[in-house]
């Protein structure tokens, strides 16, 4: 890759990786529903009027709608604002890699080879340890949710593989339209209209600035560079730049919220960053590629993500 391009491929890990700060700044503004549905309705208007007719049948973009717009970002955005900090959310949702896999194998027939075995069960370890660390310092309500959350993103990544975008922007884009009315209606059920309207009543430029930052910058920024790189590189030579997305998460959080990052985070880290690094080595049949949000697209961040 050109140093313009690696520099490019690290800016967007840059930006997946502080959304999660941004996030967390976010609910505090608004209930969590309501605040990843402004992410969506903001991310498809007005570029869904700029990039074009969806160039996939509808059914992949309702499918990854549900999958990855409503399901993964809702759980996780609950689980946020439950407790869960921004910078472990962005280490364990990491897992998505070996969910991935795991639903490849039984839903696509794929065979992981050994590597990836091995890869799978590092990764796991590494979540248990997460466990551990969120346990003895919190409820672990928001880090099941987040985990839920990283296997919801693991569907939409096999459902992406299945659509095969040729755009990656264009197609993140019409996915976008999808999760806006579930995600309203189910915060007005959940979150109650009072909820809602109060949030909308005291918006301010704090809480507009994050709504802008996770459409534009993690959505249509991320996915379009991101797909961009992917058309001039080898998904192997792009993809490993997305396990800096956490490294950039649990450094923002320290930095900016003063979010703690123990010893043992640090090992589940390692193991989870490690475990994931071999679970996404490219074997040397194609028919085994993974798919991760970071590898292609929704993310594949695969073919399909992302950050966050």
């Amino acid at each position: 890759m050109r140093p313009a391009h690696v520099l490019l491929a690290v800016l967007v890990a840059a930006v997946w990786g502080v959304n999660f700060t941004v996030i967390e700044v976010g609910l505090d503004h608004f209930p969590p529903l309501l605040f990843s549905a402004l992410r969506f309705l903001v991310a498809a208007l007005p570029a869904v009027f700029l990039v074009g007719p969806p160039k996939v049948a509808w059914k992949w973009i309702v499918g990854v709608g549900l999958a990855l717009g409503v399901a993964k970002f809702g759980l996780l955005f609950i689980g946020m604002d439950v407790g869960m900090p921004g910078g472990l959310s962005s280490l364990v949702l990491q897992i998505q890699a070996v969910f991935t896999a795991l639903f490849a194998v039984v839903l696509l027939g794929e065979r992981p080879t050994r590597v990836r075995v091995a890869g799978m069960a590092v990764a796991l370890a590494g979540i248990g340890v997460a466990a551990a660390d969120e346990g003895a310092s919190g409820p672990l309500t928001g880090f099941a949710l987040v985990v839920a959350a990283a296997a919801c993103w693991g569907v939409s990544n096999i459902l992406t593989r299945k659509a095969s975008p040729p755009d990656a922007l264009n197609f993140m884009i019409w996915v976008s339209t999808v999760p806006v009315l579930p995600l309203l209606a189910l915060s007005l059920l959940l979150e109650g209209w009072s909820a809602d309207l109060a949030a909308l009543r005291s918006l301010d430029w704090a809480g507009a600035g994050t709504v802008l930052y996770v459409a534009w910058g993690a959505t249509v920024f991320g996915f379009g560079a991101w797909g961009w790189l992917l058309r001039r590189h080898p998904a192997s030579t792009v993809a490993p730049f997305s396990l800096l997305v956490p490294v950039f998460g649990m450094t923002s959080a320290a930095l900016f919220l003063g979010e703690s990052v123990t010893p043992l985070r640090w090992c589940a880290a390692a193991l989870l960053v490690g475990g994931v690094a071999l679970t996404s080595v490219t074997p040397r049949r194609p028919s085994a590629v993974p798919i991760t949000e970071s590898a292609r697209l929704p993310g594949s961040r695969s073919e399909g993500s992302r950050a966050g």
